[in-house]
Order: C-alpha cells, then sequence, then structure tokens
C-alpha cells in the first residue's frame, strides 16, 4: 500500500472508458471509413488521434495485453507466451494473472481509490480483488470462478454471459460459428451497459476477443470477396462499429474514450512448424519415433522451439538435460542458427519464411531475463509460426486463415491528439495514467512512456 502514497495528482482527474477491439488492424479500420462501412469511426476520426501502433514480439495476444496491463516488457512482467515452459523437471503450462510479477493498471488504480470495471481483458483470470469489478478472459473455463465480486455471477449466469465463443466451430461449421460469434458480442455488449449502469467507476475496460476470433477464421474470405462470407465478416465488424458510436454518445465530453487493438493481422498463407525444421536440421532430437511432447525430447538435442517463433538452446547447467555448453559453445549455436533460419522457405512456393531473429538482448530487460527465449524468430506476413512436434511437413494449410502482425495495431484516443512517430501497447499504461490526472508510480520500472502531446 505504501507504494502508492502521494502519486495522486489532485488537478484534473478524469474517468476514463477503454474498449479493446482484439487483433483488427490500424490498415484494416482506414479502409473500411474509405469505403463508406465505418461511419461510426469516421466520425470519431474527426475528434481524435487515430493512430498506426506496435505491439509487442512475440505478437502474441497474452504477452501484447500483459503488456499494456503493465508497461513492461515480457521479461519485468513474466507473461512469456501462450505456453511457456518451467524446467526441473521440464513440462508445458499455460500461464494465467497468477504469473504476472508486476502491478497491473486494474491494481494500481484500485490501490489508489479508484474504481474498476474489468471484462474480458486478456491474462485477467484468475481475477483479482480489484476496487470493483472484474471478469475474467477466455483462460477460464467456468465463469463461476471467473467473477470478482462472486455475488455478480448469478446475474451474469442469468444474463447469458459467455467467456468466449467455440473456436471450434470455426473449423468445423461457420454458421454456428457466425451464429455464436454475434451471441457471445451481444451478451458482452449486455452486460457492459447493465454494469456502467449499476456500477460506479472511474476506470472502465471493455475487450471484445470476438473481432480476433472471426479474424482467424474468416479473414482470408473477407480480403478474397468471398461472396458467402465476406458480407458476413464486414456486418459483424459493422455491428462493432455501431457499437463504438453508442458509447461515444453515452460517454459524452467528459469521459475519456480509448480504443485499441493489440496487434495487426494478415492472410495466413501457411503455418510452418518450427520444430520440423530443426530435427531436420539436426538441432532437435528425441527419445522415440513417435514423440508426443517436447517432454520427449532426447538429451542430444540442441535447440527446441514454443510458439510463436521462440527458439531455446538446450543449454547445459539451465535445462533438465542441456547438450550446449554456455559460453562460446552457446554463442557458437545462436550465431549458426541467427545466419541459418532467414534461408527457410516454403517448399512448394519458394517463399521466403523469416524476416527476422532477434537474439533475446535486443528486447528484452528484467528480473525474468532468464526465461526469455534465446532467440524470437519474427515470420514474413503470412507464415504463422508454430511449436506443434511430430509433424510430416514443414508447412501445414488449415482452417486457421489469419494470423497476427507486429506492426499494425490499433490506437485510437478521442478528444487529444498525440505527437509521437512511433510508439507501442507497452506506452499505454503511463498514456492512460496521464489522461486520468494520476502520477505514473514509482512502484516499478517502465518500459513504456506517456504519449499524450504536451
Amino acid at each position: 500500500m505504501g507504494f502508492f502514497k502521494n502519486i495522486l495528482n489532485k488537478k484534473n482527474q478524469k474517468k476514463l472508458f477503454v474498449l479493446g477491439i482484439d487483433g483488427t488492424p490500424y490498415t484494416f479500420i482506414q479502409k473500411m471509413i474509405n469505403e463508406g462501412k465505418f461511419l461510426h469511426f469516421k466520425k470519431l476520426m474527426g475528434m481524435g488521434a487515430l493512430k498506426q501502433m506496435d505491439s509487442v514480439v512475440p505478437c502474441i495476444s497474452s504477452v501484447a495485453w500483459t503488456s499494456f496491463m503493465t508497461g513492461t516488457n515480457l521479461a519485468r512482467h513474466n507473461i512469456q507466451g501462450f505456453v511457456d515452459r518451467k524446467l526441473n523437471p521440464f513440462s508445458i503450462f499455460i500461464p494465467t494473472a497468477k504469473e504476472i510479477a508486476v502491478p497491473t493498471i486494474a491494481e494500481i488504480l484500485s490501490q489508489l481509490g479508484k474504481r474498476v470495471v474489468s471484462i474480458n481483458v486478456p491474462v485477467s483470470y484468475p481475477p483479482k480483488a480489484v476496487n470493483g469489478v472484474q471478469i475474467s478472459c477466455f483462460l477460464a473455463t467456468d465463469l463461476a470462478k471467473a467473477v470478482f465480486p462472486a455475488e455478480l455471477y448469478p446475474i451474469l449466469k442469468e444474463k447469458g454471459y459467455r467467456i468466449d465463443v467455440d473456436a471450434w466451430q470455426g473449423r468445423k461449421d461457420k454458421e454456428k460459428f457466425l451464429q455464436d460469434l454475434h451471441y457471445t458480442f451481444d451478451k458482452r455488449v449486455e452486460i457492459t451497459n447493465y454494469l456502467m449502469e449499476k456500477q460506479p467507476w472511474d476506470y472502465f475496460h471493455l475487450h471484445i476477443m470476438e473481432t480476433d476470433r472471426i479474424n482467424h477464421f474468416l479473414w482470408e474470405q473477407w480480403e478474397t470477396g468471398d461472396t458467402s462470407y465476406a458480407p458476413a465478416f464486414e456486418k459483424f465488424y459493422q455491428k462493432v462499429d455501431q457499437f463504438i458510436g453508442e458509447l461515444d454518445h453515452r460517454l459524452g465530453d467528459e469521459i475519456e474514450f480509448m480504443i485499441l487493438s493489440d496487434h495487426g493481422f494478415c492472410r495466413l498463407k501457411k503455418e510452418v512448424y518450427l520444430n520440423h525444421w530443426l530435427e531436420r536440421q539436426g538441432y532437435l532430437k528425441y527419445k522415440n519415433d513417435n514423440p508426443q511432447a517436447l517432454t520427449d525430447m532426447h538429451p542430444e538435442s540442441k535447440a527446441y522451439s514454443l510458439i510463436p517463433g521462440r527458439i531455446f538452446i538446450n543449454l547445459k547447467g539451465r535445462e533438465d538435460d542441456g547438450s550446449v555448453m554456455p559460453g562460446e559453445a552457446y554463442e557458437n549455436l545462436r550465431q549458426e542458427l541467427i545466419e541459418r533460419l532467414p534461408s527457410m522457405t516454403d517448399e512448394s512456393t519458394g517463399e521466403k519464411i523469416v524476416r527476422q531473429v532477434y537474439q533475446r538482448e535486443q528486447l528484452y530487460n528484467g528480473p525474468f531475463y532468464e526465461n526469455t527465449p534465446d532467440l524470437v524468430v519474427v515470420p514474413e506476413n503470412g507464415f504463422d509460426l508454430k511449436g506443434n512436434i511430430n509433424q510430416p511437413g514443414l508447412t501445414y494449410k488449415g482452417e486457421l486463415v489469419g494470423m497476427h502482425t507486429d506492426d499494425d495495431a490499433t490506437f485510437y484516443l478521442r478528444q487529444h491528439q498525440v505527437t509521437e512517430a512511433r510508439f507501442s501497447i507497452i506506452d499505454m499504461l503511463p498514456t492512460i495514467l496521464d489522461l486520468m490526472g494520476l502520477e505514473v508510480p514509482e512502484l516499478q520500472h517502465l518500459d513504456g512512456r506517456s504519449i499524450l502531446a504536451e
């Protein structure tokens, strides 16, 4: 509690509504505005700043939204990916809010006595005891365990609130998937309207995950003008645009209004299995002919990969059965991979797969630096790097037809201008505190900075 003393700025404190539209690209919004399909977003353009924003590396929602919530890179907040690894013994797990190592915006504002409402923000499960309301994200499998305070659960259940769409329907039955998508979004809006009316709040964050879901399963159909699904794709987004207009009207001029996405999107050409490449090149071996998981990795292995594009050296003294000596052998292997990975191509088209390979020291710093991947591979747009093992080939074209990009996220702020030419989602926490008239707390080192014009 003491960390938060004396950081309130009593002048010009304001309320803020944040709308997260997961995975919605800036360039897509501009295109829809230019074609006259986003009438409410077009209106907002004349009332504030609509900007292109960078995401994080690796470009995955759990890392990006945790960076948003904390203003820090993953070596400080410790959410390394959608999946992560534990060592000694080696295992793979899905990190949750329990692993976030620094205070989030909801916790900071709660400690300052501000009332918070948070709905569906990624990596908000299990929910924290905030000063207000927190409804967790897709990581929750049971709505009863996803709500704080618990007294709100019967209301959500009665209203038919749903944590997330059934993504499996996106693969098997797109008509049912679209019905589920609209239902889930409508219930999200319904509970938002209910809480805006019933709960006092200073900071309200509503997260729409349905935009990411439809992009993964229908982006190619939209981009190619598929007559069955492109109109349905745009119809859903126009519903989101209509809701944005309603929010703008409801909030009025006294409440700050921010809209943002965590990354961009593009058409997915092929999934790419990095562990297949590592195995074929002799860097990864297994204990048997039919491995089921990375726990079947042979001690002679030199490197392995986790989604998306994270490569770990099988380092002696760090990994369970490390084979690569620290120092010169480690650095030589990293350099060898840096030189060889960019030569990877799609075997059927000859297209280049890898755009860039980063060493971890180029991207991260903080107390959890040793948990970070030794190398991070960033693909060319269209090639989605996966961590699957025991795959028959390097690439595969499946039901997922859209993928994340790290340089085309959306940022909008009403009634303000932004002079920064380049900024990222990691800058949002100090920007939010600035917007609300609050000083940045000194309890943690922030990697981001406020982007508000002076």
